[in-house]
């Protein structure tokens, strides 16, 4: 059983930052592909960004390009979201996701096989 936890999600105000990590445990294996999305209630999920290793990034959405940036630590089974310059318009729950075999799928955030239970990140104008 693979399981997922993100942390790092709060309120904020415009212009701040936030860094969402997302630890996934529970099977021993070495290399995740991992990634990141969000969602409103009654709206559809947007993509962020997947990664496969330290500089491996396979999708990055251009809505947050040049304000959010990916990361992973795989020692630690680990990836990182840091999100700088936040705008109302970010508000949203934030979704890790994580896949235990690599593939084309591993570029498409909504294809990885688990999920975390997501973190809440508000942004107020």
């Amino acid at each position: 059983q693979v399981q997922l936890m993100e942390s790092g999600g709060a309120s904020v105000q415009a212009g701040g930052s936030l860094r969402l990590s997302c630890v996934v445990s529970g099977k021993a294996y070495s290399s995740y592909c991992m990634g990141w999305f969000r969602q409103n209630p009654g709206k559809e999920p947007e993509g962020l960004a997947t990664i496969d290793r330290p500089g491996g990034i396979l999708y990055f959405t251009d809505s947050v390009k040049g304000r959010f940036t990916i990361s992973q630590d795989k020692p630690k089974n680990t990836v990182y979201l840091q999100m700088n310059n936040l705008k109302p318009e970010d508000t949203a729950m934030y979704y890790c996701a994580a896949d235990t075999k690599y593939g084309d799928h591993c570029a498409r955030p909504f294809s990885l096989t688990y999920r975390g239970q997501g973190t809440q990140v508000t942004v107020s104008s």
